[in-house]
């Protein structure tokens, strides 16, 4: 079901359908400037451009250009110094929410936290094992 949103762009209302997050003026602006930036990327010389030289020449905003990549729009496997950034540090990645080292950063943190928790269960059967007696007093 549609509902009512203001556009992130230019500030008018529009009917959210759930397809663009902007409305139809600005998607259609948006689909022009993908076009340029599609256009400056086939040529063969351009390929290997990167962000900052892409925003350079065509005018578009990095967001835009990240949106896109994010979405699919424009594939890193075509465009390699194409990314968006790591939800954690910023670095540019090309493959889901978090860049290369921050993933593995959280698999450490996970095998420690893992390593830490079985360490405690060893640590807790073995003082359930424990008996004390007491020496009777006379």
């Amino acid at each position: 079901m549609a509902e009512l949103r203001d556009c992130p762009s230019c500030g008018t209302i529009f009917n959210y359908t759930g397809i663009r997050e902007v409305c139809g003026k600005c998607g259609a602006n948006e689909e022009k400037m993908y076009e340029e930036v599609f256009r400056f990327l086939r040529r063969r010389e351009n390929r290997a451009a990167t962000i900052e030289r892409i925003v350079e020449v065509t005018g578009v905003t990095e967001t835009l250009l990240h949106q896109w990549v994010r979405k699919g729009r424009l594939q890193p496997a075509l465009f390699p110094n194409l990314g968006y950034p790591c939800d954690n540090c910023g670095k540019l990645t090309n493959v889901g929410k978090l860049c290369v080292g921050c993933t593995a950063d959280i698999k450490n943190d996970l095998k420690t936290f893992e390593a830490a928790l079985e360490f405690r269960g060893t640590i807790d059967a073995n003082d359930k094992a424990t008996y004390h007696a007491e020496r009777n007093r006379k």
